[in-house]
């Protein structure tokens, strides 16, 4: 309760900055370090989470908080007098959803995440004011379901169109540190600032006992690496696309962002060859490439009325399916028989969800039958907290059952001899039921 004060006080200061940058979005920011001070620091803390892994400095959470106040300050004159040291990032693999191969992330130490923390606080508080309406993804009241129902709405609003599936290659390594400065330049020039934020991305990576360095990529896992990534495809594509790109269409199009996850909606066909001709030049300006294999160009166009599936003669194709936020979207008639754009768990996520849980109750199964069905409960209404969107019951359907079944194929191998035969199992379902999959989303279209 001590803090509470402190936690208030941090909401006034970033209004004032929010309402600076908002008054003059063509202002650049020269001080904004003093912003920074020991009520931020605190609010920092208490949004950092506590549990992660131990870090480089093998120093957890603990230990930071048994002398809290003392630690905060020391991070705080090291911050405003340019003696902060970025520790490298410890790069760990960790299994994807197939099983078989690996993602590398980073783990910053606890105080580097504190500091990273309070930077992003006051950098948000500017560029929220300059970021496009098509950008979701890592910002303050934004989410992937509001992406998705915005692409919902001028989707169907549009009557579909020529889909530009655009995938990145390797974003968050490619991005370079060079345009990344001219960008902030731009708006923020803060020299306290824009030390720490060099830093950061001069730490380098450990693995192995050898730390790399590179010109290119955002801190790994930090937490102002989102913010950073957002900076850079503001300027490379949203601000691009909105006031150069769409006044040059004959049709309507609509952009939707999810930090480097992106789709472009054309309703003319002649337009979308046009933007996909000069996308590939545009982000080669800034060292960015297209996904040769995982970029594509989809015909979702709203069938015509009378058009069926499977029709001999038809003149059309029948309409592209493509993926956005783990979720397929397709074309089919709704209840009112009307063509509506649909959306369903996407077949490679589904498959990752059903492989983790395969991972987890095998790893698991010696615990108590009380303790693995807390866990998949939690599991279980995870999945619906972002799958159970409103027309996606058969894929939730199909999660809950697979789920089921492989809870009992682990609990039946906990010995060698058969322990959960299934009409056992039936009883102990009676006794520990599991939570039915139903959408939790009920907004229009999603």
């Amino acid at each position: 309760m001590a803090n509470t004060p402190k936690l208030d006080a941090v909401s006034p200061k970033r209004q004032r900055i929010a309402e600076l940058a908002r008054q003059a979005p063509e202002m650049v920011f020269t001080s904004l370090a003093h912003h920074i001070d020991s009520d931020v620091l605190h609010a920092a803390y208490a949004a950092t989470r506590k549990d992660g892994a131990v870090r480089l400095d093998g120093q957890t959470a603990d230990d930071y908080a048994q002398n809290l106040e003392a630690n905060l300050q020391s991070l705080l004159d090291r911050f405003k007098s340019g003696q902060y040291v970025a520790p490298p990032v410890r790069r760990v693999h960790i299994p994807k959803g197939d099983g078989r191969t690996t993602r590398p992330i980073g783990i910053p130490t606890f105080e580097d995440k504190v500091l990273q923390r309070a930077v992003m606080m006051v950098l948000e508080s500017v560029y929220e004011q300059d970021f496009r309406d098509c950008s979701f993804g890592f910002r303050l009241g934004r989410s992937a379901h509001q992406a998705l129902q915005h692409l919902w709405e001028q989707t169907m609003l549009m009557g579909g169109g020529r889909v530009i599936d655009l995938d990145i290659q390797g974003f968050f390594d490619a991005l370079d540190h060079s345009h990344l400065r001219r960008f902030l330049d731009q708006r923020v020039r803060d020299g306290v600032l824009r030390r720490a934020i060099d830093k950061w991305l001069r730490a380098g990576v450990l693995e192995d006992g050898r730390v790399s360095r590179s010109v290119l990529g955002t801190p790994q896992g930090g937490v102002v690496s989102p913010l950073l990534a957002n900076i850079y495809l503001h300027h490379v594509l949203d601000v691009w696309f909105t006031t150069e790109v769409q006044p040059r269409l004959r049709g309507r199009s609509v952009l939707v962002r999810y930090a480097d996850d992106l789709v472009i909606v054309v309703e003319r066909e002649s337009d979308a060859h046009r933007v996909l001709d000069v996308l590939p030049k545009r982000l080669g300006r800034f060292g960015l490439t297209m996904h040769p294999e995982k970029s594509r160009l989809v015909r979702s166009v709203r069938p015509r009325f009378g058009w069926r599936a499977g029709q001999d003669g038809d003149r059309f194709p029948p309409p592209g399916t493509f993926d956005f936020l783990g979720f397929t979207h397709y074309w089919c008639i709704g209840r009112n028989g009307n063509w509506v754009l649909k959306r369903q768990t996407a077949k490679d996520r589904l498959r990752r969800s059903l492989t983790a849980v395969n991972r987890w109750c095998c790893t698991h199964r010696h615990l108590s039958i009380a303790e693995q069905h807390r866990m998949l409960v939690w599991k279980l209404r995870g999945h619906c907290a972002y799958f159970g969107i409103r027309g996606n019951a058969s894929s939730l359907t199909t999660f809950g059952f697979h789920v089921v079944h492989i809870w009992q194929k682990w609990l039946n191998r906990r010995s060698q001899r058969s322990s959960m035969p299934w009409t056992r199992f039936l009883r102990l379902l009676a006794r520990y039921p599991l939570p039915r999959m139903t959408a939790v989303h009920f907004a229009t279209g999603v």
